[in-house]
């Protein structure tokens, strides 16, 4: 059973909202038609997480619509991911939103207080990868994680690896983000006894091709326990690494 629900059901346990008031919220509408964008009202209740806007090819008005429909509907934290600065400027002056330039992401609502199993860690071969790196600690944050970040912690430099093998070690799921050769997933995999999710990354010279290079390197990982998301994606990381931080062990 989702979050959602579960909060639900424990509030009207608990005498804090009526059985109507419960009938009410599963029996509105499951989307908002605002012409241009159908925005998915029961999200949160079916998966646990509202729904997060994608800001590309979106104009400024558009998502300044599709926004206050969010608030409308109630949406406590609210995520605009790949927003650029025009879009981000343009919204702020119509809503309270904090935006980060480098990961691109804007936000409104405060960050719940972290409700997950463990810590996340979220890694970067280099500091050129910091941008995606910010794209899933944020996303994380966002939905209620605990986030340690540790960054360049390249494989030519394998003194700051040891260095941080207690952290490497306790954390409950790790994003590794690198570009060039993408050897960081590997190597960290080959010490954690938790899942890793590599995010390759655009960074690096012609033969890179873009990330494709570190991309097939993950995909090819001879450590077990990791899984791939697609280049740049830090947001489908995090995402991902929100979900297995918030599985619950059945007694």
């Amino acid at each position: 059973m989702n979050s959602e629900i579960r909060k639900l059901l424990e509030a009207l346990s608990q005498g804090k909202v009526s059985v109507d008031d419960v009938l009410l919220t599963l029996k509105k509408d499951p989307f908002d038609d605002i012409d241009f964008a159908k925005i998915d009202t029961h999200r949160a209740i079916r998966q646990g997480v509202p729904e997060v806007v994608y800001a590309p090819g979106k104009t400024k008005e558009q998502l300044d619509g599709i926004v206050t429909a969010m608030k409308r509907a109630g949406q406590e934290i609210i995520l605009l991911t790949r927003l650029d600065r025009e879009a981000a400027a343009y919204l702020m002056k119509k809503h309270v939103m904090r935006y980060d330039p480098d990961s691109r992401l804007g936000v409104l609502g405060d960050f719940p207080e972290p409700d997950g199993i463990g810590t996340v860690l979220v890694v970067t071969a280099g500091t050129s990868d910091i941008p995606v790196a910010e794209e899933a600690a944020v996303t994380l944050e966002a939905l209620g994680n605990r986030v340690t970040r540790i960054y360049d912690l390249g494989v030519s430099t394998p003194q700051a690896l040891i260095h941080h093998l207690p952290d490497i070690l306790t954390a409950s799921v790790i994003v590794a983000i690198a570009g060039m050769e993408g050897a960081l997933a590997c190597i960290l995999a080959g010490y954690a006894d938790c899942p890793v999710i590599a995010v390759p990354t655009s960074i690096g010279y012609g033969a890179s091709f873009g990330g494709l290079a570190a991309l097939l390197s993950m995909l090819t990982s001879c450590s077990n326990g990791v899984s791939v998301v697609n280049i740049d994606n830090g947001f489908g990381a995090g995402y991902q690494a929100s979900m297995i931080n918030h599985m619950k062990t059945l007694d």
